[in-house]
């Protein structure tokens, strides 16, 4: 069974999954990647998800505030092994589901040109492709995208 916690930055699991994720973008996109070292940095964030399966973490992600009405995910990652099981989705869902209960319309992300399975994951769940914006414009790897986040439910 996989169950999702909301955490913050400071997280043991989030520090070793991240830690691996950067190990895994560094494989794709070898010294390419210390171009984005500087906008991957999170620190002191309060929004902060993390999958687990066996009580192993297996995935995470993350968002901060990029505009008044906007959101960034971030630390997106789910192990290699355990793909295609619907963690990233279920990741995906709690982080929308967050930000919306947070009050933002918007939530933005950024992935690479050499992720194509992530770019799968968002176009899945209703990202659309847009320009690059702030720190990615210019960057030929990234591919930004963009989803207008649903009301959250009432009672």
């Amino acid at each position: 069974m996989i169950t999702i916690k909301r955490t913050n930055s400071n997280d043991p699991d989030f520090i070793s999954l991240v830690n691996d994720l950067d190990k895994d973008l560094w494989n794709r996109y070898g010294t390419a990647q210390l171009e984005y070292q500087p906008y991957n940095i999170i620190e002191n964030l309060q929004t902060v998800v993390i999958a687990n399966t066996e009580n192993s973490p297996v995935g995470c992600g993350c968002f901060k505030k990029l505009e008044t009405d906007t959101v960034e995910v971030k630390r997106m990652y789910v192990m290699p092994e355990q793909r295609g099981k619907g963690i990233g989705t279920m990741l995906m869902k709690e982080l929308e589901k967050w930000a919306g209960e947070s009050g933002f319309e918007f939530i933005v992300l950024e992935t690479g040109s050499g992720q194509p399975e992530a770019l799968h994951l968002y176009k899945k769940q209703g990202y659309s492709i847009i320009p690059n914006y702030g720190q990615y414009s210019g960057m030929k790897e990234s591919i930004c995208m963009k989803k207008i986040l649903l009301p959250p439910e009432t009672e």
